[in-house]
C-alpha cells in the first residue's frame, strides 16, 4: 500500500472522468462498502436494476481512488457502442492508445496498460458481457498495476470478480404515528430535496409537502432516475398533484395479486408518467430522438427529426425535453449537445418501432451522417480542419450506426463505401488504424466487386492500413486489386489513388526506389485530377520515400509544395507531417537547429499522437548529438510513451532504428544505466501534454539570427523571394516558375511565415539585404586570399 500512498501524494490528476453536473446524494455506506471490497480485488462490478445509480456511484468511487492511480482513471462509456468487434478498439482509443502497428488492439492495448498503474471504469456492460469479460479477463492476467471497476445488469463471471449489488437508495417507511419524521435522513427525499430546489429555487421541505415526498420517495422505490424526473416535475405541479398521479399508477402495479411490484416496474411505471406528461409533440420528438447514438447537436436533430417542425419549435421542443430531465444538456468545447440516458433511450425506440417510425428515422439518421462526414472531406483542407477532428470524434457512434446500417441494408453499400472513403483521412491521421481497417473491410466485403471509384479508394485505404500494421502480404492484394478495378472504372483519380497506395507499400517493405518511382506517377495523375488533398498525401509519401532513396532535395520540394498547397487554408495535419519529415530532412543533412525549428513547428500545430511521437523521438536524437544527455533520454521516454500509444516504434520503418539506437546508447554511455534510467523514466510517465510542453521548452538553445543567414529558404523559395524582389505579382511568378498561383501564393506565404514578415516589401529589402552580406563576404574572403 506504500506505492498508492505515494501516488496519492502526487498532485497530478490523469485520466477522462466527467465533472458531475448534479450533486451526489448519500450512497456513505456502498461508497465506504465498495473501496473496501476494492482494496482486496482488482475487478469489482456494481450491479443492480437500471435506474438505480451505478454509474454515479462508480464514478464517484473513481474520483476518490484517482490519485492512487498514478497513470490515470478512465471512464468507459459502452452504453453507445453496439459491434463487440470494435470493444478493444474502442478501450484503446479512450486511453489515447492507436495502434497503428499492430493488427491486434487488444496486444497494443496490454502493451500499453503492462507497466502502468491505471483504474479502468467499465461503464454499462450488460449488453457486451461476454465481450467485456474476455477483455478485462486478459488485461488483468497481464497487466499487474491495473484494476477495472464496471457497472453492468449482470455480473460478467470473471476469474477474481467481486460483485456488489448496488441497492435504491433509503426511502421512509410510511408506516407507524412518527413515519413522517426525520425524513432528511432518508437519501431518496434528500435527493428528491436537492433536484426540486433547482427545479423551484428555494424549495425546501415543510409540514405541508413532507407527506407527498415521502409518498414519492416510497412509491418510486428509492430509484434515483424515476425520483430525478418527478422532481423535475415541479415546474408545473405541485408535489400534492405527482404523489396523486404516482399513487393511481402504483395501484395499478399491485393489484391482481401481485403485492409489491418489482424495481424493474417501478421505473417502467415512472418512465411511462413521464411520457403521458409529455405533450404529443414532445413524445413524438423523444421517440424521434432514440435514434441518435453517443448525443447530438441541435442541428442534427433539426435535419434527421424535424421533418415537419421548424427549426424554433425543434429548439422549443429540445428545451422542454431537457426542463422535464428526459435530455441532458452538456457542453463541449464550447459546442452544446446532447443525449438521453440509456434507459429512456431504450423507452423512446420502443415508442418509435410500434409507431412504424423507426425505420425512416434510420434512413434519414443515415443520409444526415453520410453529408456530415462528406461534407468533412470536402473543407478538410481549411481552416475548419480542427472543428472536424472535434465534430467527427464526438459523432463517431453515430457515424458508426450510420454505417452499419448501410453494410447491413440490401443495396445501400455505395453509401458505405462513399462514407469510408470520405472517413480514411480522419482515421489513418488520427492514428484509429483498425477503425479504417475494420470498416473498409467489412465495407468491401458488403460490396461484391462493384466497379466504383470509391471502393477503388477502400481498397487503397485498407491496403494502406494493412501495411502500417505490417500485414503486407494482404496490403499487396488489396493494391492488385485496386490496380484491376482502376482500369476497369478508367478514370485519372483511380488510378492515381492505385499508383499511391502502390508507393505506399513498397515503402513500408523498404522498396524506396520503386516506391519513389510510383507515387511520382500518382503525384502527377492528381495533379491532372485537379484534387488537391489526394495531391498532398501523395507528396508527403513521395517525399518520405525520397528521403531513404538519398533525394533529399526533391524530398524537400515535396514538403515545400504540400506546405503551399496547405498553408493558405490553414490546414494543420499535412502541415504538421511535412514539417516533422523536414525535421528528417535536415537531420541527414546535419542542419540541427533547423531541424529542431521544423519539429518545433510541427508540434506546435497538432497534438496527434503519431505526429508528437514523430517529432519527440527525433528531438531525441538532436539532443544526443548535442550532448544534451539528459534531455536525450527524457525525450527518449516521452517518445517511448507515445510509440506504445500507436502501437509500434518508428512508426514501421526499421531503416531509422540504427539513429534511435545511436542515440540511447550514446546517452546510456554517458549518464550510466541507473541515471539513464531514471531520466528515461521521467519522460515515459508524462502525460502528452507534458511531453510537448517539455519538448518546446527551448530556454537553452536559442539560435543566433543577428546575422540574415541565420535564416535558409530553399530553392524553390528564394526563387519566388527574389521574383518578389523584383515586383512580380504572385500570377507573374507562377507564370515564371510554371506553376499554379496558388502554389505561388503559398510559396509566397510561406517565405513570410519563415522570416517573420508581414509584407512583400519587407520580402525584397531582406532579399536585398542577404545579397549585400553574401557580397560583403566574397570581398573579405578576397583581401584575405591576397
Amino acid at each position: 500500500m506504500a506505492s498508492a500512498v505515494r501516488a496519492e501524494a502526487d498532485h497530478r490528476v490523469v485520466g477522462n472522468l466527467p465533472l458531475e453536473l448534479t450533486s451526489f446524494v448519500g450512497r456513505r455506506r456502498e461508497l465506504a462498502d465498495a473501496r473496501r471490497l476494492f482494496e482486496s480485488s482488482r475487478l469489482l462490478t456494481l450491479t443492480g436494476v437500471g435506474g438505480v445509480g451505478k454509474t454515479r456511484l462508480a464514478i464517484r468511487l473513481a474520483g476518490a481512488l484517482q490519485r492512487v492511480f498514478s497513470d490515470g482513471t478512465w471512464l468507459v462509456e459502452l452504453g453507445e457502442l453496439s459491434d463487440p468487434d470494435l470493444l478493444a478498439d474502442y478501450v484503446a482509443v479512450t486511453l489515447g492508445v492507436r495502434p497503428v502497428s499492430s493488427s491486434d488492439p487488444l496486444r497494443a492495448l496490454i502493451e500499453f496498460c503492462a507497466d502502468r498503474s491505471l483504474l479502468l471504469v467499465f461503464d454499462n456492460c450488460e449488453h457486451l458481457v461476454d465481450s467485456v469479460a474476455r477483455l478485462a479477463g486478459a488485461i488483468l492476467r497481464r497487466c499487474a498495476g491495473v484494476k477495472i471497476l464496471a457497472t453492468s445488469r449482470e455480473s460478467l463471471g470473471v476469474g477474481g470478480e467481486v460483485v456488489m449489488r448496488v441497492p435504491s437508495l433509503t426511502t421512509p417507511e410510511l408506516r407507524g404515528p412518527r413515519a413522517f419524521d426525520g425524513l432528511a435522513r432518508y437519501e431518496s427525499v434528500l435527493l428528491f430535496a436537492e433536484r426540486a430546489a433547482t427545479v423551484v429555487p428555494g424549495f425546501v421541505l415543510t409540514e405541508g409537502n413532507r407527506n407527498a415526498v415521502a409518498r414519492i420517495c416510497h412509491d418510486l422505490d428509492g430509484l434515483p432516475l424515476p425520483i430525478e424526473l418527478a422532481a423535475a416535475r415541479l415546474r408545473s405541479m405541485s408535489a400534492e398533484q405527482i404523489m396523486y398521479r404516482l399513487s393511481d399508477r402504483y395501484s395499478l402495479l399491485t393489484s391482481g395479486g401481485r403485492d409489491v411490484p418489482s424495481r424493474q416496474q417501478t421505473l417502467r411505471l415512472s418512465i411511462d408518467w413521464s411520457y403521458d406528461l409529455c405533450s404529443p409533440r414532445e413524445q413524438r420528438l423523444w421517440a424521434r430522438l432514440s435514434v441518435f447514438s453517443g448525443g447530438f447537436d441541435l442541428d442534427a436533430a433539426e435535419g434527421v427529426c424535424g421533418q415537419d417542425s421548424s427549426s424554433t419549435e425543434v429548439l422549443d421542443l429540445v428545451t422542454a425535453l431537457v426542463e422535464k430531465s428526459i435530455l441532458i444538456r452538456e457542453e463541449i468545447d464550447g459546442s452544446v449537445r446532447y443525449h438521453l440516458l440509456d434507459l429512456l433511450r431504450e423507452y423512446g425506440r420502443e415508442k418509435a418501432e410500434f409507431s412504424n417510425d423507426y425505420v425512416e428515422l434510420r434512413w434519414r439518421h443515415r443520409d444526415w451522417f453520410e453529408a456530415l462526414v462528406v461534407r468533412a472531406e470536402a473543407e478538410w483542407i481549411s481552416d475548419q480542419q480542427a472543428a472536424w477532428i472535434a465534430r467527427l470524434g464526438r459523432e463517431l457512434h453515430n457515424v458508426y450506426d450510420a454505417l452499419e446500417f448501410s453494410i447491413s441494408t440490401p443495396g445501400q453499400t455505395r453509401s458505405a463505401t462513399r462514407m469510408v472513403a470520405a472517413l480514411y483521412r480522419f482515421w489513418v491521421l488520427g492514428g484509429r488504424i483498425a477503425s479504417a481497417r475494420h470498416w473498409a473491410d467489412r465495407t468491401l466485403r458488403a460490396s461484391d466487386g462493384e466497379p466504383d471509384t470509391y471502393r477503388v479508394e477502400i481498397l487503397c485505404i485498407d491496403a494502406v492500413a494493412h501495411g502500417m500494421q505490417g500485414d503486407l502480404v494482404r496490403a499487396r492484394g488489396q493494391v492488385e486489386e485496386s490496380w484491376r478495378l482502376a482500369e476497369v472504372v478508367g478514370d485519372v483519380r483511380s488510378r492515381g489513388l492505385a499508383g499511391w497506395a502502390d508507393g505506399y507499400v513498397d515503402t513500408f517493405n523498404g522498396e524506396f526506389d520503386t516506391a519513389a518511382r510510383k507515387l511520382e506517377a500518382a503525384v502527377s495523375l492528381f495533379q491532372s485530377a485537379e484534387n488537391l488533398e489526394h495531391k498532398v498525401a501523395g507528396l508527403i509519401t513521395l517525399g518520405l520515400a525520397c528521403i531513404f532513396t538519398g533525394a533529399l532535395e526533391r524530398s524537400v520540394e515535396c514538403f515545400d509544395e504540400s506546405l503551399a498547397i496547405t498553408g493558405p487554408p490553414h490546414e494543420v495535419m499535412y502541415q504538421a507531417s511535412a514539417l516533422s519529415n523536414l525535421g528528417l530532412v535536415d537531420w541527414f543533412r546535419g542542419d540541427l537547429e533547423r531541424a529542431r525549428d521544423h519539429l518545433a513547428r510541427s508540434l506546435r500545430a497538432t497534438a496527434a499522437s503519431m505526429n508528437s511521437a514523430w517529432c519527440i523521438e527525433q528531438l531525441a536524437w538532436i539532443a544526443a548529438a548535442q550532448r544534451d544527455w539528459k534531455q536525450s533520454a527524457v525525450l527518449l521516454g516521452a517518445a517511448a510513451m507515445y510509440w506504445q500509444k500507436v502501437g509500434s516504434r518508428l512508426a514501421g520503418l526499421p531503416i531509422l532504428s540504427p539513429h534511435h539506437d545511436k542515440a540511447a546508447n550514446d546517452a546510456q554511455k554517458a549518464l550510466g544505466k541507473s541515471a539513464f534510467d531514471k531520466e528515461f523514466h521521467r519522460g515515459i510517465v508524462m502525460t502528452e501534454g507534458e511531453a510537448v510542453a517539455y519538448a518546446l521548452d527551448e530556454h537553452r538553445r536559442v539560435p543566433d539570427t543577428s546575422s540574415t543567414e541565420a535564416i535558409r529558404l530553399t530553392r524553390r523559395e528564394q526563387q519566388v523571394a527574389e521574383l518578389v524582389a523584383q515586383g512580380l505579382t504572385n500570377r507573374a511568378v507562377a507564370e515564371h516558375l510554371v506553376i499554379s498561383p496558388r502554389t505561388a501564393q503559398g510559396h509566397v506565404e510561406h517565405v513570410l511565415t519563415k522570416l517573420g514578415f508581414t509584407s512583400r516589401a519587407q520580402i525584397a529589402a531582406w532579399v536585398v539585404s542577404t545579397a549585400q552580406e553574401r557580397d560583403s563576404r566574397e570581398v573579405n574572403g578576397s583581401a584575405d586570399r591576397n
